[in-house]
């Protein structure tokens, strides 16, 4: 059997279950935590890592976007490895840093101080080459050279991709950790940094709530989002926003435009409409071009948070989650278990396979929608 062949029939195996829970009585909370335990029932043998008690050099690596909590779970990283006896190498710049030998050994030393603080000390970049056989050959001898084998990945779906493919491919035990703002990586209720950037958003969102009661105006504000609307969603019920737009959702102009007209019509002054930016109806700026044909109750100002959602001190939340899992992934990789990403359901350490948390995305809650349109009125 092909490795796509394999690859395919756990994605398979795993939709089947999804369905299956999808359609029962169970609740939302419940079906994660059977889902992740009909999974972890179902691992290929692949999934354990058969040279575990020969790994001596561990290396991390922060890939795609940052998100905040990085640092902190580079820290956790670093420490645990040394706790368990490991030695612990950063690798600078992500996938690309790995393919040209920009690596540093770390001691205890080297990550502190950097618990508070966003970003990532590793820095981070997406990296063509490392798509191609030629750049993983490339990774592969860099780590080969330094006697290193085993690799932390911190970072989104396309990062994880990577590590599967180059793990499949040499003996190298890899662990995936989900470092991402936009919170839609499959297998764990939370990622590092999104309930950081949530904060962020709700309280630009305030600011921005003054000067709209001050000016009567109707403000479309515009957060990161391409593919999952979770910040979005979260944002505008914590926010108050009149409406909220999402990418899971079908966005209707028409009825948009209603409900701003019985906002006005209830003596609103002013309004905050938050759109993700992978709505299907466009940006802030194409939404708000939209309603202003239809509907000149307000004057209309568009506002596109962008960066600013990506940096600053991580909140108290997404330290402690990237502490748990940073141990958890060591703990993980020094107990055999490789090509799988540590996460947390219903506030238990989970590992799911990369398989599944690359190519499936956790559900948007419904029932929170029902509730940001009930309270939006």
């Amino acid at each position: 059997m092909t490795i796509w062949s394999k690859i395919n029939k756990e994605i398979l195996f795993a939709k089947k279950i999804h369905n299956f829970f999808e359609n029962s009585s169970t609740t939302a909370n419940g079906k994660k935590s059977l889902l992740a335990l009909c999974i972890s029932s179902k691992l290929p043998a692949n999934s354990r890592n058969s040279m575990s008690t020969q790994i001596q050099k561990i290396a991390i690596l922060t890939s795609g976007g940052d998100a905040p909590g990085m640092n902190a779970c580079i820290r956790a990283l670093v420490r645990t490895g040394i706790y368990y006896g490991f030695e612990m190498w950063g690798v600078t710049r992500g996938y690309d840093g790995l393919i040209r030998g920009d690596f540093k050994k770390m001691d205890l030393r080297s990550v502190s101080n950097i618990i508070n603080r966003g970003g990532t000390i590793l820095k981070s970049a997406r990296s063509e080459e490392f798509r191609t056989e030629a750049g993983m050959e490339k990774a592969y001898q860099q780590l080969k050279e330094r006697g290193i084998n085993a690799l932390v990945v911190v970072g989104g779906d396309g990062s994880f991709k990577g590590a599967y493919h180059f793990s499949n491919k040499y003996d190298v035990a890899v662990m995936g950790l989900p470092g991402t703002i936009d919170n839609d990586l499959y297998g764990t209720d939370y990622t590092i940094g999104y309930d950081t950037a949530t904060n962020t958003v709700v309280e630009a969102i305030d600011k921005i709530r003054d000067t709209a009661d001050a000016h009567n105006r109707l403000f479309f504000i515009e957060v990161m989002g391409r593919d999952a609307g979770y910040i979005a969603l979260n944002a505008g019920i914590a926010a108050g926003c009149e409406d909220i737009l999402i990418p899971e959702t079908k966005t209707n102009i028409d009825d948009l435009v209603v409900s701003l007209k019985k906002g006005r019509a209830n003596r609103k002054t002013s309004g905050m409409v938050i759109v993700a930016e992978g709505d299907e109806e466009g940006g802030a700026y194409e939404v708000a071009q939209k309603v202003k044909e239809q509907f000149d109750g307000y004057e209309m100002k568009v506002t596109i948070l962008g960066h600013i959602q990506r940096g600053g001190s991580p909140s108290c939340f997404d330290r402690v989650l990237a502490s748990r899992l940073g141990v958890a992934a060591i703990e993980g990789l020094k107990d055999g278990q490789t090509k799988m990403m540590a996460g947390i359901i219903n506030n238990k350490i989970v590992y799911t396979p990369l398989t599944q948390a690359a190519k499936l995305h956790s559900d948007m809650d419904d029932d929170l929608y029902r509730i940001s349109k009930i309270l939006s009125i």
